[in-house]
């Protein structure tokens, strides 16, 4: 036999019996392991105090959008909001809100535009110089969200509405130290529902609303 192959057969068979053993632990424990999906966490419940709070027209916005002839989405907003939201914090469905929108707070941020909205073609804000919303039915629907049932009026024209509203915060409002508390809502309307169908459907029926307001009990006298 080859001495040299002999020699190097023995030194391959001494190495193979010198290296460590890989157990199948070491194995699981250097494996990779799969991330646990992360829990989202609740929110915490608010619960804003009975009272009438009254709403802040300089933090309050309508704002209504539609899609113009497939090229593009404006918006305008209708500014000025009145009202008031009356909570029942104990049972959160006896609350209510009452708001109207004076027209001529209506901004689509083009002058030309605003004079157009306000004529007879649309909201005829001489005829009809405001919008009303009064709520018919709230329901909790869990995470300090609410769904909000009412009547919408423009132009003399009644039909129902739905809005989605999350309460965003109820507290002390740290400027006026009187309590404050503030939603976000969206809804949908027809827009030819109230009169105001013109080009449709062209320019969409539809029009997306989305609102955020805050609202705060009268300081005391």
């Amino acid at each position: 036999m080859n001495t040299r192959l002999v020699l190097v057969s023995a030194l391959a068979l001494a190495l193979v019996a010198c290296a460590p053993a890989q157990s199948d632990t070491q194995s699981d424990t250097t494996a990779p392991t799969a991330s646990q999906p992360t829990a989202e966490a609740t929110p915490a419940v608010i619960t804003p105090a009975s009272a009438t709070y009254v709403i802040d027209p300089t933090h309050t916005m309508v704002l209504a959008q539609w899609n113009h002839f497939g090229f593009s989405n404006p918006s305008a907003n209708f500014g000025d909001a009145k009202g008031e939201i009356l909570i029942n914090g104990d049972d959160m469905s006896q609350s209510s809100v009452k708001v109207s929108l004076p027209l001529a707070g209506l901004s689509s941020f083009s002058k030309a535009f605003d004079e157009h909205l306000a004529g007879s073609d649309f909201f005829d804000t001489a005829k009809f110089p405001e919008a009303r919303f009064e709520s018919t039915q709230v329901t909790s629907k869990g995470n300090n969200r609410y769904e909000i049932v009412g009547n919408l009026t423009i132009k003399d024209k009644t039909h129902p509405v739905t809005l989605e509203a999350t309460l965003n915060g109820a507290g002390e409002h740290p400027m006026k130290k009187v309590p404050t508390l503030g939603f976000d809502a969206t809804a949908s309307i027809k827009r030819s529902d109230f009169g105001l169908g013109m080009y449709a459907p062209n320019v969409s029926d539809e029009v997306q609303l989305r609102i955020t307001t805050e609202a705060s009990q009268a300081a005391a006298q």
